[in-house]
């Protein structure tokens, strides 16, 4: 009851304040281009207090996930002065805009401090080569920069990691620049090939298959989300996520016996992983020197990449490669929060949603954010505004599309903790 209780509150703080800090945006930015705020509530149901404000009246409501900021001629237009209606264009764009921009500001700011303030961060500079890889074929040296792959920047490990990660069979000559002793040679060679077994699983810590990547071996040769892998070849996994990855990878060429528990039965899948090449200048760089400077700058890269990877898990979802059954809604968010331990790992999931929140409430999709901006923009263009029912049924329209898709992501999300 009381591990109930912690996972109660926890959920409530994180979803509740990230959608108050929100409409407070909203606030905030109606206030300066002198909107009328006729209501602004925290939660949602029957007031419990309430206070007005010179024009603002400001509520506390039961149910305390989430709120509002009702502001005058936002819903049904309005010819009274002050009215979101009446305010210029750019104004009601920013009153609009200023939501999402807040969730995501402030889930870049608390990561970029999570970041700066702990860990260690992998640098450019070569510390070893790996014997047989590119780097020592060519004669790289410890204490070389590595600042250039076909014209790429390289200023940590993450960028060496995502330039060689993109580099092409068809494809696989680079031209490398380093600096040793203040200056700059170039090399045009190959990244070392290495092939490794694709199946396109993804495991949680329970190793049950959280997710597929759409085509792959495992989803055409009959694998499901929420198949929990107990062995392969008949070796027993004991829940053991890195022995799978260490069965398959070792495996020569030919079919693996998976046996899953799907449904409360054991059931036996054949599956063939395909060989995939990777490629490797063979580095192991050097940690960077623990300085403040060094946090800031390695802090910023990771949190620019960090944002970075919500837009590219978007992209994939609206370019089929992750399925609509792979998200996570507030049900299954509520889940992974509950599971937080510490506080550390509490804020980073934080800023996570808030990211999240903020860019998806910016896509041009009816109903969202994003989808009002839209419809300011075609006003813009059209120099006069879209008849009110016609807005209105466009709205209901997202509307409706975004309750379907909630509910439909709610029993994905049910169904992932079920089993």
């Amino acid at each position: 009851m009381v591990a109930f209780l912690i996972a109660a509150v926890k959920i409530i703080i994180l979803l509740g304040f990230l959608i108050l800090i929100h409409e407070a945006g909203h606030l905030i930015v109606a206030k300066i281009c002198k909107v009328t705020v006729n209501e602004f509530a925290i939660g949602f149901g029957p007031k419990i207090w309430q206070k007005q404000g010179k024009e603002t009246k400001y509520t506390i409501r039961l149910i305390p996930l989430g709120g509002f900021c009702s502001m005058e001629g936002e819903e049904e237009r309005s010819d009274k002065k002050g009215s979101f209606s009446q305010a210029s264009i750019p104004k009601r764009i920013a009153i609009v805009i200023a939501g999402a921009t807040v969730n995501i500001l402030f889930g870049l700011i608390v990561y970029f401090i999570l970041i700066a303030s702990s860990g260690t961060y992998v640098s450019n500079v070569v510390d070893t080569t790996l014997e047989g890889y590119t780097a020592e074929q060519i004669g790289l040296q410890q204490g070389d920069k590595i600042i250039e792959i076909n014209g790429q920047k390289v200023r940590s490990k993450y960028d060496l990691d995502k330039i060689t990660s993109n580099i092409a069979e068809e494809n696989n000559q680079i031209i490398l620049k380093i600096e040793r002793n203040g200056n700059v040679q170039e090399y045009e060679t190959q990244l070392t090939e290495k092939t490794s077994k694709y199946t396109g699983i993804y495991i949680d810590k329970e190793c049950k298959i959280s997710a597929l990547e759409k085509d792959s071996p495992a989803e055409k040769q009959g694998l499901l989300v929420n198949d929990k892998i107990l062995k392969i070849n008949n070796e027993d996994i004991n829940g053991d996520v890195n022995k799978i990855t260490e069965i398959i990878q070792r495996q020569g060429l030919g079919t693996l016996l998976i046996t899953v528990e799907r449904d409360n039965q054991e059931v036996n899948i054949e599956l063939t992983p395909e060989n995939v090449p990777s490629y490797y200048l063979g580095v192991n760089l050097q940690v960077a020197e623990n300085t403040f400077l060094n946090h800031i700058i390695y802090g910023g890269i990771e949190t620019k990449e960090f944002a970075f990877s919500i837009i590219d898990n978007l992209k994939q979802l609206f370019t089929g490669r992750v399925g609509i059954d792979q998200m996570m809604g507030p049900v299954g968010i509520s889940q992974v929060v509950a599971e937080t331990n510490g506080i550390k790992e509490f804020i980073y999931l934080l800023a996570l949603i808030s990211l999240s929140l903020g860019v998806t409430n910016l896509l041009p999709i009816p109903a969202l954010d994003g989808g009002k901006i839209l419809i300011l923009l075609v006003e813009a263009i059209r120099r006069k505004p879209l008849k009110q029912e016609t807005e209105i049924n466009i709205q209901l329209l997202g509307f409706s599309i975004l309750i379907v898709l909630s509910l439909f992501i709610a029993y994905n999300d049910i169904l992932r903790i079920v089993n």
